[in-house]
Protein backbone atom coordinates (compact mmCIF):
# COMPACT_ATOMS: atom_id res chain seq x y z
CA UNK A 1 0.00 0.00 0.00
CA UNK A 2 2.79 2.40 0.84
CA UNK A 3 4.40 1.78 -2.54
CA UNK A 4 1.19 2.86 -4.30
CA UNK A 5 1.07 6.10 -2.27
CA UNK A 6 4.72 6.86 -3.03
CA UNK A 7 4.27 6.26 -6.77
CA UNK A 8 1.13 8.45 -6.77
CA UNK A 9 3.06 11.16 -4.91
CA UNK A 10 5.90 11.03 -7.46
CA UNK A 11 3.46 11.22 -10.38
CA UNK A 12 1.63 14.11 -8.71
CA UNK A 13 4.85 16.08 -8.15
CA UNK A 14 6.01 15.40 -11.72
CA UNK A 15 2.67 16.54 -13.16
CA UNK A 16 2.80 19.72 -11.04
CA UNK A 17 6.32 20.49 -12.34
CA UNK A 18 5.23 19.95 -15.95
CA UNK A 19 2.12 22.09 -15.43
CA UNK A 20 4.18 24.90 -13.83
CA UNK A 21 6.70 24.95 -16.69
CA UNK A 22 3.96 24.91 -19.35
CA UNK A 23 2.14 27.74 -17.54
CA UNK A 24 5.38 29.76 -17.46
CA UNK A 25 5.92 29.31 -21.20
CA UNK A 26 2.31 30.23 -21.98
CA UNK A 27 2.46 33.31 -19.74
CA UNK A 28 5.62 34.55 -21.47
CA UNK A 29 4.19 33.85 -24.94
CA UNK A 30 0.91 35.60 -24.16
CA UNK A 31 2.86 38.62 -22.84
CA UNK A 32 4.93 38.83 -26.03
CA UNK A 33 1.82 38.47 -28.18
CA UNK A 34 0.08 41.21 -26.21
CA UNK A 35 3.04 43.59 -26.71
CA UNK A 36 3.12 42.83 -30.44
CA UNK A 37 -0.61 43.56 -30.75
CA UNK A 38 -0.17 46.86 -28.86
CA UNK A 39 2.67 47.90 -31.17
CA UNK A 40 0.70 46.94 -34.27
CA UNK A 41 -2.33 48.83 -32.96
CA UNK A 42 -0.30 52.01 -32.50
CA UNK A 43 1.13 51.74 -36.00
CA UNK A 44 -2.28 51.13 -37.56
CA UNK A 45 -3.70 54.07 -35.61
CA UNK A 46 -0.90 56.30 -36.92
CA UNK A 47 -1.51 55.09 -40.47
CA UNK A 48 -5.26 55.70 -40.22
CA UNK A 49 -4.77 59.23 -38.90
CA UNK A 50 -2.34 60.09 -41.73
CA UNK A 51 -3.84 61.64 -44.84
CA UNK A 52 -2.19 63.98 -47.31
CA UNK A 53 -3.48 65.51 -50.53
CA UNK A 54 -1.52 66.88 -53.47
CA UNK A 55 -3.07 70.29 -54.08
CA UNK A 56 -0.96 71.34 -57.08
CA UNK A 57 -2.82 71.85 -60.36
CA UNK A 58 -1.81 69.10 -62.79
CA UNK A 59 -2.57 71.36 -65.75
CA UNK A 60 -0.28 74.15 -64.55
CA UNK A 61 2.93 74.91 -66.41
CA UNK A 62 4.57 75.71 -63.03
CA UNK A 63 4.88 72.03 -62.05
CA UNK A 64 8.06 71.23 -64.00
CA UNK A 65 10.90 73.69 -64.64
CA UNK A 66 12.86 72.50 -67.66
CA UNK A 67 15.79 74.85 -66.90
CA UNK A 68 16.48 73.46 -63.40
CA UNK A 69 14.99 69.95 -63.94
CA UNK A 70 12.86 70.53 -60.85
CA UNK A 71 9.30 69.35 -60.27
CA UNK A 72 7.46 71.34 -57.59
CA UNK A 73 4.41 69.96 -55.77
CA UNK A 74 2.34 71.39 -52.94
CA UNK A 75 1.05 68.79 -50.49
CA UNK A 76 -1.47 69.46 -47.70
CA UNK A 77 -1.77 67.45 -44.49
CA UNK A 78 -5.49 66.67 -44.29
CA UNK A 79 -5.21 64.00 -41.58
CA UNK A 80 -5.08 64.38 -37.82
CA UNK A 81 -1.49 63.08 -37.47
CA UNK A 82 1.33 65.64 -37.13
CA UNK A 83 4.07 64.68 -39.58
CA UNK A 84 7.72 65.51 -39.90
CA UNK A 85 8.50 68.03 -42.65
CA UNK A 86 11.69 66.23 -43.65
CA UNK A 87 12.60 64.29 -46.80
CA UNK A 88 12.79 61.02 -44.81
CA UNK A 89 9.06 61.31 -43.97
CA UNK A 90 8.01 61.29 -47.63
CA UNK A 91 8.81 58.56 -50.17
CA UNK A 92 8.66 59.87 -53.73
CA UNK A 93 8.50 57.81 -56.92
CA UNK A 94 8.71 59.53 -60.31
CA UNK A 95 7.66 57.32 -63.21
CA UNK A 96 8.28 54.27 -61.02
CA UNK A 97 11.77 55.30 -59.85
CA UNK A 98 12.48 56.05 -56.18
CA UNK A 99 13.79 59.60 -55.82
CA UNK A 100 16.39 60.65 -53.25
CA UNK A 101 16.99 64.25 -54.36
CA UNK A 102 13.85 65.65 -52.72
CA UNK A 103 13.57 68.76 -50.56
CA UNK A 104 10.63 69.43 -48.24
CA UNK A 105 9.83 72.98 -47.17
CA UNK A 106 7.02 73.83 -44.77
CA UNK A 107 5.39 76.95 -46.19
CA UNK A 108 4.47 78.60 -42.88
CA UNK A 109 7.96 78.13 -41.42
CA UNK A 110 6.86 75.85 -38.55
CA UNK A 111 8.93 72.87 -37.46
CA UNK A 112 6.24 70.21 -37.87
CA UNK A 113 3.68 69.46 -40.56
CA UNK A 114 0.36 69.84 -38.72
CA UNK A 115 -3.19 69.37 -39.97
CA UNK A 116 -3.99 71.96 -42.62
CA UNK A 117 -0.34 72.90 -43.24
CA UNK A 118 1.15 72.77 -46.73
CA UNK A 119 4.64 71.68 -47.73
CA UNK A 120 6.46 72.31 -50.98
CA UNK A 121 8.21 69.28 -52.43
CA UNK A 122 10.99 69.97 -54.90
CA UNK A 123 12.10 66.90 -56.83
CA UNK A 124 15.22 67.20 -58.96
CA UNK A 125 14.86 64.78 -61.87
CA UNK A 126 15.44 65.33 -65.57
CA UNK A 127 12.07 64.58 -67.20
CA UNK A 128 11.25 64.26 -70.86
CA UNK A 129 9.21 67.29 -71.93
CA UNK A 130 5.96 66.99 -73.85
CA UNK A 131 5.29 63.67 -72.18
CA UNK A 132 2.99 62.51 -69.37
CA UNK A 133 4.59 61.69 -66.01
CA UNK A 134 3.39 60.09 -62.79
CA UNK A 135 4.48 60.90 -59.24
CA UNK A 136 3.57 58.68 -56.32
CA UNK A 137 3.93 59.97 -52.74
CA UNK A 138 3.88 57.64 -49.75
CA UNK A 139 3.56 59.16 -46.26
CA UNK A 140 3.01 56.78 -43.30
CA UNK A 141 1.33 54.30 -45.61
CA UNK A 142 -0.95 56.89 -47.24
CA UNK A 143 -0.41 56.89 -51.01
CA UNK A 144 -1.20 59.72 -53.39
CA UNK A 145 -0.79 59.73 -57.17
CA UNK A 146 -0.18 62.86 -59.25
CA UNK A 147 -0.17 62.76 -63.04
CA UNK A 148 0.97 65.69 -65.17
CA UNK A 149 2.47 66.62 -68.50
CA UNK A 150 5.95 68.17 -68.48
CA UNK A 151 6.00 71.05 -70.93
CA UNK A 152 8.82 73.33 -71.96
Amino acid sequence: MASVSVSHMILFIASMLVAASVAGVFTDTVGQLSNAIDDQGLQVSEDVRTDVEIISDSGSSAIYDDNTNTTTLHVKNTGSETLGAVPDAVNVFVDGRFETDVSVTLLDGASSWRTGDVVRLEIVENLTVDRDHRIKLVVNGDEEIFEFRAES
